[in-house]
This record gives structure tokens, sequence and C-alpha cells, in this order.
């Protein structure tokens, strides 16, 4: 046990009270300070986490936090820096505990990861800081003249707040000659006091005599209060009103009506006319109790006059008082028992909530804790608390009424981003009461997808000689993540094209996924490559996805054909070429063949062979698609000797290239036969077919 010392100045004196902290034996570290009444605010009240053997720097990360049982004033607090308990707001034990001798307050140390709970009992010590006080004004009491000496008058009780040593301890009469004070204990530790007649009065001598009556309690200093006697002298009243019991009980349920007449009080008195005439009224009430109830004074009725509230206070003590016309009186006491009745529903509070959520968590993971509260029964009525189906959470009973929330399967925040978790506490009662509390829990993003092409793969079709800068195709990925883990930047894979960089021939827009040409395509030089496109998040670590873009290069008609036979004039080693053809030719005889070829392809290569010019125009034809020269008809002696063609070879593109060339072809069985062959010149030959290519190419 720890013991330290509070100071307290009231009416300029000193008042010395103790704080102490008990270890509950057998309470998993539960503990119990007792401290006084009235402490300021910031005042230390223990420190927990040393009490408990924890370390105050874990308070603060494991988020300890002081509940109070109920809705009412937290009254203390945890400072989670020092693991110090503080007086938060004023404790006044008469408004919180009224006459009750023992005044505490029920706390729960809240700790998470893990949960971990402690009892914090703090019993509230009185001080005395109340006066006593009499119901009324003044005491009258009518005595007859005949009274013999020793008779006894009770008289009023005083009511003091404050309870034990300070609350009321006796009784004092100032001195006269007639009376003096008798002081009586009763059996709940209180006092009561009796007027004793020590002279006999003498109405004629004296008709009123007036006293003053002094309750003081036992507080350090003692307080007290006063009331003055009005005796007035009368005739004989031998008789004291009689209870029919001493002692009243009654049960009474919360929320009755006001008006409900909670018991009957009675007494009676043998005298006769007013003498006899019994009145009645509290002779001992608590300020509370007095809000709550009153007296009828000529039934004795005691009924509701205000909110009667289980949860406020379970039980009131009473102390009636019945009196005749003479001011004889007699005392009784009653107790009211409130029951309780299930007019509150269960209360929902959110203690602790990871929000958002990582998709990622593992199932079984708490994320919030939950803690219900129902004032019925001072709240250790136990409650059932659900969530709704169909969602990834569910809720595990802890300790007492608390709850852990925690998830049930995987999330997934690309499927369902936030949660609308209700929840619902149903306490036992014979009609049940319930209350619902909705969560509103997001789901934070986690970088576990990665980039997907809208295709397994592109193809890109492209026209030789293309302008550098212009557009291939587009590429495009998504992401279902969220802000930087789904935004997708594009790249190229390094690889070679006919052992050359790609990147020299496309390049990419890292943020759109446009190709573009680096340079001009050849199709005669290559038909088509791949290229491998990087699609990458921005998240951590980033995630990324390829995909194969094949690049057609698509023929244009760029090249004219190229004459292989008869060998063009600029590269012949002699002057020209001559083919012999016989004398003896018949019609469609092969004489020669022109061969060429295009460096296009498809209808670009398609070639056709047309005679131009020739020195005979009847004598030779040729084949349109095979370059064949043939005779048309049979040669005959009167042909001349030397046959020069002119032949255009035309390709099938749009529009068409063509090349021409020349074909000497001289008719002879022996070349020896032709001297003056010699004579044909090549210039002019040269000459002439020039002039043969430009009518063919117009």
């Amino acid at each position: 046990m720890w013991t330290g010392f509070w100071i307290c100045s009231f009416s300029t004196k000193l008042l010395f009270f103790t704080i102490s902290v008990v270890r509950l034996p057998g309470s998993n570290g539960d503990l119990s300070y007792t401290i006084p009444e009235e402490m300021k605010r910031g005042a230390v009240v223990g420190n927990i986490a040393k009490d408990l053997g924890m370390d105050s720097r874990g308070l603060l990360s494991r988020k300890a936090r002081l509940d109070l049982k109920g809705t009412r004033k937290r009254f203390c607090d945890i400072n989670v820096q020092s693991g110090e308990a503080v007086i938060a707001e004023r404790i006044d034990r008469e408004e919180l505990c009224s006459s009750k001798v023992s005044c505490s307050l029920k706390y729960e140390l809240v700790l998470e990861e893990p949960l971990e709970l402690h009892q914090i009992l703090v019993q509230i010590q009185d001080v005395n800081d109340n006066s006593p006080r009499f119901s009324s004004d003044e005491i009258k009491l009518e005595i007859h003249e005949s009274a013999v000496r020793g008779t006894r008058f009770p008289l009023k009780e005083a009511h003091d707040l404050d309870v034990g040593r300070n609350g009321i301890q006796g009784y004092s009469l100032e001195k006269n000659e007639h009376f003096t004070l008798a002081v009586h204990s009763n059996a709940d530790g209180g006092k009561r006091s009796e007027l004793v007649l020590d002279k006999e009065l003498d109405r004629e001598q004296e008709q009123e005599v007036t006293l003053l009556l002094t309750a003081t309690d036992g507080g350090t200093p003692p307080r007290s209060g006063t009331v003055p006697i009005h005796v007035t002298v009368l005739d004989a009243n031998d008789n004291l009103p009689v209870f029919s019991q001493s002692v009243y009980k009654a049960s009474l349920p919360e929320n009755s009506p006001l008006g409900t007449v909670v018991l009957t009080i009675s007494a009676t008195d043998a005298d006769e006319g007013a003498n006899g005439e019994v009145t009645y009224e509290f002779s001992r009430i608590s300020d509370r109790a007095a809000r709550l109830f009153t007296i009828d004074k000529i039934s004795g009725e005691v009924k509701v006059s205000g909110p009667i509230d289980f949860e406020d206070e379970t039980e009131y003590e009473i102390g009636v008082q019945a009196s005749d016309a003479s001011g004889l009186a007699s005392n009784a006491k009653i107790f009211i028992e409130i029951t309780d009745v299930n007019d509150n529903a269960p209360v929902i509070f959110l203690k602790s909530l990871k929000n958002p959520v990582p998709e990622n968590m593992s199932p079984g993971t708490e994320i919030g804790i939950i803690n219900v509260q129902d004032e019925d029964s001072e709240g250790d009525r136990p409650v059932r608390c659900t969530i709704q189906p169909n969602v990834p959470f569910k809720l595990n009973p802890s300790i007492r009424n608390y709850f852990s929330l925690v998830t049930t399967s995987e999330l997934d925040r690309e499927q369902i981003s936030d949660y609308n978790i209700t929840i619902t506490a149903t306490d036992d009662g014979v009609t049940p009461l319930s209350s619902s509390k909705t969560i509103k829990l997001s789901v934070s993003d986690v970088n576990d997808n990665p980039p997907v092409f809208k295709h397994q793969s592109y193809s890109a079709y492209v026209t030789e000689n293309n302008k550098p800068g212009s557009s291939v195709c587009s590429v495009t990925a998504r992401d279902p993540d969220w802000r930087q883990n789904g935004t997708v930047f594009y790249s190229l894979l390094p690889s070679e094209v006919n052992g050359v960089p790609v990147s020299s021939y496309v390049s990419i827009n890292g943020d759109t996924g446009v190709i573009h040409a680096v340079r001009a395509f050849d199709y005669e030089q290559f038909r088509s490559f791949k290229v491998q496109v990087v699609a990458r998040d921005n998240g951590s670590p980033p995630l990324s996805s390829n995909v194969t873009v094949s690049v057609f290069i698509t023929d244009e008609n760029d090249n004219s054909p190229q004459i292989l036979y008869p060998t063009p004039e600029g590269l012949r080693t002699n002057s020209f070429m001559t083919e012999m053809v016989p004398k003896a030719a018949l019609s469609g005889s092969l004489v020669s063949k022109v061969i060429a070829v295009d460096a296009d392809s498809g209808q670009n290569a398609w070639l056709s062979y047309q005679i131009v010019k020739s020195t005979d125009p009847g004598l030779f034809t040729i084949g349109l698609h095979s370059g064949e020269i043939r005779a048309q008809r049979d040669i005959s002696e009167s042909d001349s000797m030397k046959q020069n063609l002119v032949i255009s070879v035309k390709d099938n593109g749009q529009p068409s290239l063509s090349t021409t060339c020349a074909v000497y072809l001289l008719i002879s069985d022996n070349l020896a036969e032709v001297p003056e062959l010699k004579d044909m010149s090549y210039e002019e030959s040269n000459s002439k077919l020039t002039s043969y290519l430009i009518i063919a190419l117009v």
C-alpha cells in the first residue's frame, strides 16, 4: 500500500486527508484509490502506471484511457505522458452519492494492442463542507403547564449532507431555567434530541419560553446549525402521537408517474380535540429526495413529485414526524427501494478504429474495439452485439461488454472500397431494447495489380517511306489500383532489329503509349520487326507487364523494273550485243528473251513487256508477261538482215514505273555474211534508242 498526504484549506485551518492506493487481491492488477472530495482540477490521484508496474511511455502508444461506467461526468482522467490519474472535474460527494456512507467511482483502464482492462476503484472520502440544517426555520412547542418535571419532548432532527464523523454528532441547548437537553443515538449512527422539562412551567408567570437549539457535526473544525424553539405554555396535553410502525418500507418502480402514492404513514393520538389532531411532515430528508417526494400533512400519503430514476439512486431513507396540535411529536423512518425498469437502450461506444484499412490485411486482424454500456441494473446487464451479414467483418466478444471488430476474409479495394458497418446492440430485458451505430470504413489501396494491356498483342502496318516522327500505333494498359499505384508509364524493352537497337527505329510516349517512327522504313530492306513494350505502374515496389507489338512494313511502288538481259548498254564490254536469227526461222520461233526484275512486291512487281519500236513492226512479237521475243511470221529473203527492237518493261503499281531496253537481231545463218555489221554505229544506235525511250515514256 502506498500512502500520501493531501492538504485542504478550510476556514483558515488545515485539514489533513490521506490518499491511498490498494492493489486488490486476486484482481489481475486492479487498483483502489481513496481520495477526499473537492480536490482541485489537475490534482494527482495516483500514478497508475507505477502502481501497476507498467512503463508510462507505453501508455500513449497503447491508447490508454479511463472509462467511467454510465454516462455521468468523468471526474478523473489519465495523463498518458506521466501515467498519473488526475482530477478532471470537481467531485462533490454529497451530489454524487447523497447520504450513502460509501461513495466510489468505478473506472476501467483500457489498453489496446493487445486489449487489456484494469478495474480502477476511486473511493471518495467525505470532507466536512456542509453545516447541519434544520428542516424548518423554527420549532414550535405547546406545553401544558401541568407537565411534570422530567417530561420529554422530541425535537426535529437536523440534517447534515456529510456522512460519518462529518455528520451530526450532537445537540446543545442554550442555558435556561426550565429545560435541559437529552441526546440519543439512532440505530444508523445519527443523533436525535429531546427537550426535558427540568422545572415546572407556570403559565401565569411566563406564557412563552424561547430557546436556541444547536446541532454540531464532528468535522475538524466542526460546523453547526441553529434553530429557535418557541414554547407556548398551555394546559395539559399528555399523549404523544404513536406511529402504527416504527419503520415503513415501500418498493417503487423507476419512471413512476407524478402523483403516484408510494405509501401512507399513520399515527394516532389518544388526546381529544385539537390535542388529538395529528399532522405529518418530513423530519430528515436529503435535498435530492426532497425534489422527488412530498407528504400530505393530513393524510400521511407520500407521493412522487419528481422523476424517479433507478440509475440515479436505488434507495431513499427519509425521516418522518407526527405532531399533535400542542407540538408533541414522535418519529419514524421510511425506506423506499427503487426497482429497475428496462428503460435504457444499450449505448454503443467506438473505443478504437483503424481507418482506413489496408486491403492486404490478413483475415482475423483486429481493426476496432467496441464497448456497449447499459445503464439498467448498474450496467452489468449482458447485451448481444451483432453486425449485418454479407460483410467481411465480425464481432468477437472480449472482456465484459467489449467486442473486437476483426476481418473475416481478404479485402479487395478494387472490388469494394468502402463499407458501412451497422452494429446493433440488444439487451436481455423482458421487452428488449436495442440501438444501432453505423461505422464507415474505407479500404486503402495496396499495389497488388500490375498494368494489364487491352490486347494480348498488337499489330501495326506502316507504309514504307513514312515520315520520321509519324505515329505507328498506340498501346493501352489499365491498372485498377489507386492513384500512383494505378498510374501507368510505358517504355520499350531493349532489343535489336537487324543488329541495330530498336530505339533507332521507333520510340514510345511514356504517358500515352503512342509509338512513333524514328526513321523512314524501306520495305526492300526489311518487311517486319517486333517491339516489346513494358507498362509499369508507379507503386512501391512497381509492378509491370509486357506486350509484343509486331510492325509490318507495307510496300510502296518506289522501284522501276530492272533489265537483267540484255545487259544494259552502260554495262556492256562490247559496243553492242546482237542476237542471231536463222533465215529459216518459222512463225512462232523463239528468237530472244528480255529478262527483268522489280525490287517491289505484289502488284508493284508484276511486270509486262511491250515492243515500242521495231525495224519491221510485223516481223516480231513479245510475250506480255514472259518477255519472250518470237517470230510473228516466217522469215523471208526480203526481210532486212538487221532488226532493231525497243522493248518497254512496265510494273503494275499505282502509278506504274517502266524502263526500256534495245534488242539487236541479225537474220543470218553465218556472221561472216554480214561484213557491214561493223559499220553499225553505237552512237547512232544509242541516239535512236534515247529517242525511243522518250517516246515510250510519254
